[in-house]
């Protein structure tokens, strides 16, 4: 999930004692909406169907085909969002990376939420039913419904495992984008499935690092939150092996070129030796400024981003 600046102010303050009924522009509210399926989270799961999409064809795949994919992708991952925002928008009122959300600054009301987060997964249905295929629609609604009700209700508040098993959400756009084009699955998806689980941990919890105090402060028992920051470090640093081992299974299973295997590698150490360093900042310091936990965060953002364009790229130029 790529990092958004929350605590900055999108847009004009309303006056809570005035509640959702305050004056408001249509640039706010439509600018809230927006919000409310956190684009740029949008952003990563795309990138993570489009080029699978690519190498399921072996080339291009028909436009039609990938548009329709990528609406119905886009909208019932802002349609998790935003239920996900309505859930918690009782602790996003309180930490500083959330609070600048739609529903914390009463520019939408929870009502108002859930019916559009409602809309956006059955349009999202509808779209990806007739225009891609019933088991692609099926796979996006399982996807939606685990981040909603198997992370957001069931596992974020109650274990330091939330982020492990509720990021299987996460992984689904690489079983779409494979289902888009062949209508069944294989195993060359599920490993790619399994190199986004492998990735989360890591990704997540770099973040959750940064912005421990916020989790500790509305019970969230983030593994950053119960453990000390040279533990999560020594975490990070084992599910980046695992990630990275698993990336490389997918030229053995789905036959690969070499442009694959090549990127996957060098990816791969590099991600390494920033895990290993940001482990080694942590030993004996809880001091963030000295741990630099943000830039792991970034850094694997740019891994599975550029993983992804080495997907699509291998068999176009093999």
């Amino acid at each position: 999930m790529t990092y958004v600046d929350e605590t900055r102010p999108a847009v004009q303050e309303p006056d809570p004692e005035r509640g959702p009924t305050s004056e408001k522009s249509f640039k706010d509210v439509v600018a809230a909406y927006v919000g409310l399926t956190k684009p740029r989270v949008i952003e990563l799961l795309l990138l993570t169907t489009v080029p699978v999409m690519f190498f399921a064809e072996r080339g291009v795949p028909a436009l039609g085909l990938v548009l329709a994919t990528v609406v119905g992708g886009a909208l019932s991952a802002g349609s998790a969002s935003a239920y996900n925002c309505v859930y918690d928008r009782d602790i996003d009122e309180q930490m500083r990376r959330t609070r600048r959300r739609a529903l914390p600054r009463h520019v939408v009301t929870p009502g108002a939420a859930l019916a559009f987060a409602t809309a956006l997964m059955v349009v999202s249905t509808v779209v990806l039913w007739y225009w891609v295929n019933p088991l692609s629609a099926a796979l996006s609604v399982g996807a939606n419904a685990f981040y909603v009700f198997g992370y957001t209700m069931l596992l974020k508040r109650r274990t330091t495992q939330n982020i492990v098993w509720g990021g299987i959400a996460g992984c689904f756009p690489a079983l779409i984008g494979w289902t888009a084009v062949t209508g069944e699955l294989s195993w060359v998806p599920v490993v790619l499935f399994a190199v986004v689980f492998f990735w989360t941990p890591p990704h997540t919890w770099a973040l959750a690092l940064r912005y421990r105090e916020d989790y500790a402060n509305v019970d969230v028992p983030m593994l950053p939150v119960v453990r000390p920051a040279a533990e999560v470090g020594k975490q990070i640093v084992l599910y980046s092996y695992v990630m990275v081992a698993t990336s490389l299974l997918l030229w053995p299973v789905a036959g690969t070129g070499f442009v694959y295997p090549a990127v996957a590698t060098v990816l791969g150490a590099i991600f390494i030796v920033e895990a290993h360093r940001m482990w080694r900042r942590a030993r004996g310091t809880e001091d963030l400024s000295v741990i630099q936990p943000m830039r792991l965060f970034h850094h694997s953002n740019l891994y599975l981003s550029l993983l992804f364009v080495a997907v699509a790229l291998d068999p176009l130029l093999f």
